[in-house]
């Protein structure tokens, strides 16, 4: 049985509710004034609050604030006849735990008070993790299984020098991660550590992205730019997605790779780099190779070192402790103090297949502490972000088709700015560059009559 208290100026409101929380079993408070109702909560502390926003002596919020500064986990349910955005946003932001608008209905009344016990009960039961008490380190790779133990011992081996290194493994998993923890723990930490992404760059401007370029060596070069080599300086350059390095690059790249040598674009000078190189796909460059996408030197270059990241559907024990982690640099980021799990939620968890690996499991529990009412995430909730995301899979708008989604997007900013691309890339938030890889990478075409801008 739990205390529930009612208050609202509306005399009918009151004894149904009244009769209704009596009929459920639970004992029941009521006030017609935000002075009576925070005088019976200070009395009898409930668990449950029903609170109307308009109140005849004062605005509901207020006394919204008060009880949760002398009850944090008291749950407050706001109720009121006025549908508008702002109070129920700041009804929320206060921490209300739901809100329910006039008329009242049975069914959503009673789901509300039902939620907020289950939050309550869970909260009570579930104990607090002994590592929410840690700082998260952002540049740590979780895992206690066997593959990951393996990728641990081959990491240290490559501390220790300043070989070439590739590492592969789906999309999700963390191999940018792991290219950090190999430069963090390198005899040259100190030194930069520079990320190109060669899918996010348009081919014609990946050479000059890579190498640099000499002033006037192209339209638009107004001014001598130093290359992604060059900036890593002694440290590493972490090129991502090296499957989608254009054939014409990949000779240059792989006679730096071999004298550590390279020219501007344009240039007439070789520039030495010590810089280290780690690369990383979610592809299969031996099948490219097969197709003549992919050099076959080029990949022997690489493959001298390779690290395989598994999936996680291959690791599910490492589950438990990614989750912790994960919730831990949630906490830290969004400033929250969700730490606990509803029994049940890590089985749940483990049997899923995870298309999306890690980014995916962060990506399910992020949602889950921001809907969290308290400082537990329960399994009902896990539950339902789940199934929303598998009926966003089986309706063909999952990861599988983020790029059709992408394709479908700029097609629709392209046709509404009329094919007028500076500004396309302004709406976008992308640069022009990228857009006119992206527009090419889609096969994407302006009607004829259409004026390119």
């Amino acid at each position: 049985m739990a205390k529930i208290l009612v208050v609202d100026d509306e005399r009918s409101i009151l004894e149904t509710l009244e009769m209704f929380i009596s009929e459920k079993g639970h004992q029941a408070f009521k006030a017609d004034t935000g002075a009576k109702g925070f005088a019976l909560f200070c009395i009898h502390k409930p668990e449950i609050v029903i609170l109307d926003i308009r109140l005849p002596d004062c605005n509901g919020l207020d006394i919204l604030d008060r009880i949760l500064a002398r009850e944090s986990l008291t749950k407050v349910i706001m109720i009121t006849a006025f549908q508008d955005m702002e109070t129920t946003i700041q009804a929320m932001k206060r921490g209300a735990s739901d809100y329910i608008h006039k008329p009242l209905d049975a069914d959503a009344v009673e789901k509300a008070i039902t939620r907020a016990l289950c939050v309550l009960e869970a909260d009570r039961e579930t104990p607090i993790p002994d590592e929410t008490a840690n700082t998260p380190d952002p540049e740590v790779i979780i895992g206690r299984s066997e593959q990951m133990r393996k990728i641990f011992k081959t990491i240290g081996l490559l501390c220790q020098n300043r070989a070439t290194v590739l590492i592969q493994g789906e999309t999700g998993t963390g191999k940018e991660l792991i290219a950090r923890v190999i430069h963090r723990n390198s005899l040259y930490d100190n030194e930069p550590f520079v990320v190109l992404d060669c899918s996010a760059v348009v081919e014609s401007l990946l050479g000059s992205e890579l190498f640099g370029h000499e002033r006037g060596s192209f339209t638009g070069a107004v001014e001598t730019k130093k290359g992604k080599i060059e900036l890593a300086g002694n440290g590493t350059l972490f090129l991502d997605e090296i499957g989608e390095l254009p054939l014409r690059l990949q000779g240059n790249f792989l006679g730096f790779l071999q004298r550590h040598e390279y020219m501007r674009v344009g240039g007439q000078h070789q520039l030495k780099s010590r810089c280290r190189i780690i690369a990383a796909t979610n592809r299969d460059l031996s099948t490219m190779v097969s197709q003549g996408k992919f050099r076959q030197d080029l990949f022997f270059r690489f493959r001298v070192v390779t690290i395989q990241v598994p999936p996680l559907k291959d690791r599910l024990s490492d589950i438990q402790d990614l989750v912790n982690h994960i919730l831990r640099k949630i906490n830290l980021e969004l400033g929250t103090e969700v730490s606990k799990l509803q029994e049940g939620v890590i089985d749940c968890l483990i049997k899923q297949h995870w298309a999306g690996n890690v980014r995916e499991l962060e990506n399910v529990l992020l949602e889950a502490v921001v809907r969290a009412q308290g400082s537990v995430i329960l399994l009902d909730e896990i539950e339902n972000i789940l199934s929303s995301n598998q009926s966003i899979h089986e309706s063909g708008l999952s990861t599988y088709s983020l790029s059709h989604m992408e394709k479908e997007h700029i097609q629709h900013t392209l046709a509404a700015l009329r094919w007028n691309r500076t500004e396309t890339a302004r709406q976008l938030e992308i640069s022009l560059p990228t857009l006119r890889s992206k527009i090419r990478k889609y096969g994407i075409t302006a009607p004829r009559s259409m004026v390119i801008r």
